[in-house]
């Protein structure tokens, strides 16, 4: 009787043990869909804050449209990349491009681009601000999206 009960405790705890790994792999699963799903939408959210301001870069310094144009269609490709493949890389990349534009912006508000000093210090422009907090928002979804799949290993 013992045997029988050790073996049932046995298979118990193999049971418990695998019922709360497939657990964790299905929490992990939902919460990098979730980020795939934020990223990706945040992504579009930056091309669009890129194309509405995009006119007026093209009177006033048209290399940086050309540069906003990149940052559109680096966020349109990088979209579909986070949304349906979703690797370490596409997060990596996603908030490395949102590094970049933060950078800029900085830059901008700072020290000024060739031939584009206007907005130095103004740092309190509604589509600016929005443009930041987005891509602040990215690179935080991101780089828990590339945690998650590190703790995946």
């Amino acid at each position: 009787m013992s045997t029988t009960t050790t073996q049932s405790t046995e298979k118990y705890v193999q049971s418990t043990a695998l019922h709360r790994e497939n657990t964790g792999e299905r929490m992990i699963h939902q919460s990098l869909l979730v980020r795939r799903i934020t990223v990706g939408l945040s992504l579009a959210v930056v091309g669009a804050i890129h194309i509405l301001d995009l006119p007026g870069k093209f009177s006033e310094t048209p290399y940086l449209a050309v540069a906003y144009i990149g940052i559109i269609l680096v966020a349109a490709v990088l979209v579909e990349r986070v949304l349906v493949v979703g690797s370490r890389i596409d997060f990596l990349a996603a908030a490395t491009l949102s590094a970049a534009v933060i950078i800029g912006f900085i830059v901008n508000r700072t020290v000024g681009m060739p031939m584009a000093t206007g907005d130095i210090g103004n740092w309190l422009e509604p589509l600016g601000l929005l443009s930041l907090a987005v891509e602040g928002f990215v690179i935080w979804q991101a780089l828990v999206a590339v945690a998650l799949h590190r703790s995946r290993r």
